[in-house]
C-alpha cells in the first residue's frame, strides 16, 4: 500500500497491552501512515511509545465493585463511547483497532456506531474479557497462540495467528542465535518477575541455588530482579554461596541480558513468553497464580509442550525442583541447546509485521475513502452552518 491511511489503536493501560499497540504503532507509521492512540492515564505513561505517534485519554469505567461501580462504569463507557465517536469523526481512521483492557471498550463500540471497521488483537491464551465482549463485534481477530481458550465458536474465520509483536532487538538475538555451553563453561542465569520482581523468586531461586554441587556454583553467573524489599536479602545470599550475582530491582538493558543468558526463570506474562519464544531461550515459568481467567498458565502450554521451557504453579515452585532443573540444564550433553532449538521453534519473529498486515487488509477500497471523505465534508458543513445560525442569534 502506498497511501497514506489513518489508524485508531486503543489499548488497556497494562504492559502487556500497550507494548503491542506501540509496535503496531510504529510498524504503521514507519508505513507512511498516521495513527492516533488511546488509552488511560495509567497506559500513556509507559514508555516505548513511537515519537510520532498521538495519544487521547478517554473515560472507561472498570466493571466492579459491584451494582455502584457497574453503574458507573456504564456512564464512564457511554461517556468514552460519546467522546470516541467525535475522535472517530474528526481523526477519520480506515480501522480501529483494540488490544483489551477497559480502555479500548468506548473506541471498539464507537466503531461499531460509526461503521468504521475494526480488528481486535488478543496477546494472552486466554480471551480476555473485554474481547470477549467484542469478539462477534469486530470484522478481525488477531491471537498470539495456536490454542486459545474462551475463543468464541461462532467467531473462528474471524481469527488470525500474527503472534505478538516484539521489539526488533529481541528478534536480532534470534538472529545470532545460542551463546555457546562448553562443558566447563560459565552458565548464565537472567531471574525476571514482570515489572516489579516477584517475591517467589528471591525465596526460592536462592534456596535452590544453594543445593547445587560446589563445582557447579562456581560456574555459575546470575543477574536477578527482585523486589527493593527483597534484594539486600537475595544478594546477601548469594555473597554467602560465593556466587557472581547482579541484583537489581529493574533490569532496563533487558535484550542485552536475554542475549547474555542460557536460561530464564520467569513469570509467563505474554509479552515474556513472546520474546522468550522469539529469542531463543528456554525457560521455567512460574505462572503468576492470581492473573485473570489464569491465562499465564495457558501462555506456557506451546513452549512446555514443544520442550522449550517447564512451568511449575507456584505453589509446586520449590528449591528442590528449581535444583534439579538447573542441574539438568547445565550439566546433561545437550539439554539447554535442545531446549533453545525448541523454545525458538514457537517464536513469531515476524508479528508485528504480520500483525500491520492484517490490519491494512480491512482498509476500505478507495470508492468507500470517496464516500466517507465526502460525509466527512459534509459534516464539516454542517457543523458550520450551524456555528454561523448561532453567531447570527
Amino acid at each position: 500500500m502506498t497511501a497514506t491511511r489513518h489508524f485508531l489503536l486503543a489499548a488497556g493501560g497494562t504492559g502487556g497491552h500497550m507494548l503491542p499497540a506501540y509496535a503496531l504503532a510504529g510498524e504503521l507509521i514507519a508505513r507512511g501512515h498516521r495513527v492516533a492512540l488511546v488509552s488511560d492515564d495509567r497506559g500513556l505513561k509507559i514508555p516505548g511509545a513511537p515519537a510520532e505517534l498521538e495519544t487521547h485519554v478517554l473515560p472507561a469505567g472498570r466493571v466492579a465493585g459491584g451494582p455502584v461501580g457497574w453503574v458507573k462504569a456504564a456512564l464512564a463507557i457511554r461517556k468514552g463511547r460519546r467522546q470516541a465517536i467525535e475522535l472517530i469523526r474528526s481523526f477519520d481512521p480506515a480501522v480501529v483497532v483494540g488490544f483489551g483492557g477497559y480502555p479500548s471498550l468506548p473506541s471498539l463500540l464507537a466503531a461499531r456506531a460509526t461503521k468504521t471497521p475494526s480488528v481486535i488483537h488478543e496477546q494472552n491464551a486466554v480471551l480476555g474479557r473485554t474481547n470477549r465482549l467484542m469478539a462477534r463485534q469486530v470484522d478481525g481477530i488477531a491471537v498470539a497462540y495456536r490454542n486459545i481458550h474462551r475463543f468464541p465458536a461462532k467467531c473462528e474465520m474471524k481469527r488470525h495467528l500474527t503472534g505478538n509483536p516484539v521489539r526488533e532487538e529481541i528478534v536480532a538475538i534470534r538472529d545470532e542465535g545460542f551463546p555457546p555451553l562448553p562443558e566447563d563453561g560459565i552458565f548464565r542465569l537472567l531471574v525476571v518477575g514482570g515489572s516489579l520482581g516477584a517475591t517467589v523468586l528471591s525465596e526460592v531461586v536462592p534456596a535452590a541455588i544453594a543445593m547445587l554441587p560446589r563445582a557447579l556454583l562456581d560456574r555459575l553467573q546470575i543477574v536477578q530482579q527482585a523486589r527493593e524489599a527483597d534484594i539486600e536479602a537475595v544478594r546477601a545470599r548469594y555473597a554467602e554461596l560465593g556466587v557472581a550475582a547482579e541484583c537489581a530491582p529493574y533490569i532496563a538493558d533487558f535484550p542485552d541480558r536475554l542475549r547474555w543468558a542460557h536460561l530464564v526463570i520467569a513469570r509467563a506474562g505474554a509479552s515474556t513468553v513472546a520474546e522468550l519464544a522469539c529469542a531463543g531461550r528456554p525457560a521455567i515459568f512460574v505462572p503468576y497464580p492470581h492473573a485473570m481467567d489464569d491465562h499465564q498458565s495457558y501462555n506456557v502450554v506451546d513452549l512446555v509442550e514443544a520442550g522449550g521451557a517447564q512451568s511449575f504453579a507456584q505453589a509446586e515452585f520449590t528449591p528442590a525442583h528449581v535444583a534439579k532443573q538447573l542441574q539438568r540444564m547445565a550439566l546433561e550433553p545437550g539439554a539447554i541447546e535442545a531446549a533453545a532449538d525448541n523454545a525458538a521453534s514457537c517464536g513469531l519473529p515476524n508479528a508485528t509485521r504480520d500483525l500491520a498486515d492484517l490490519v491494512e487488509s480491512f482498509v476500505p477500497p478507495p470508492l468507500m475513502d470517496v464516500i466517507r471523505v465526502g460525509a466527512s465534508a459534509q459534516r464539516s458543513a454542517a457543523s458550520g452552518i450551524a456555528a454561523a445560525r448561532r453567531e447570527a442569534e
